[in-house]
């Protein structure tokens, strides 16, 4: 889940470079893919959905599933208690019902994680460079053919 302030129309630069840093520190390729997101903002001022739709652009780009629901929070310093809790109102129930839809698509997806992390290109990629290595372990030249078969997710890829 992404929670963000909308500042000048959109999420805050301190936002978008946690995303950034995110990406490279984990040193993968697309270590969000396949998983799910909710987003929300909140506002000081009049609601806006310009930060929910900056980051659902990020979520694709980051080939995310996000949820169709999002919420923005207007006037968010009214919203709050002391505490930090969020006062009974209609955002908090939209709130709670974002969550609730995330939680579901959530349970939903989790098993099939794999299913949408597994792309047809970066397997293409990974058996050639497992061939490219059999085949200077057999001193076969580069060139000489290029096929890759296999099974994947039970699935016979017969000739790429």
């Amino acid at each position: 889940m992404w929670v963000t302030p909308e500042q000048h129309g959109n999420l805050t630069a301190v936002f978008k470079n946690q995303i950034d840093w995110m990406l490279l520190s984990l040193g993968s390729t697309h270590p969000t893919q396949g998983r799910m997101l909710a987003i929300v903002e909140v506002s000081g001022g009049s609601q806006s959905f310009n930060a929910v739709n900056s980051l659902r652009i990020l979520g694709r780009w980051m080939r995310m599933w996000t949820i169709a629901d999002q919420s923005s929070i207007l006037k968010a310093y009214e919203e709050f208690t002391e505490e930090g809790w969020m006062k009974e109102s209609s955002m908090r129930e939209r709130l709670v019902d974002c969550m609730e839809e995330f939680v579901k698509y959530t349970i939903v997806m989790r098993p099939h994680l794999e299913v949408f992390r597994d792309r047809f290109s970066e397997r293409r990629e990974r058996g050639r460079k497992e061939e490219k290595v059999k085949r200077e372990e057999e001193g076969v030249k580069e060139g000489d053919g290029d096929v890759l078969t296999g099974m994947v997710n039970g699935v016979d890829l017969g000739r790429i």
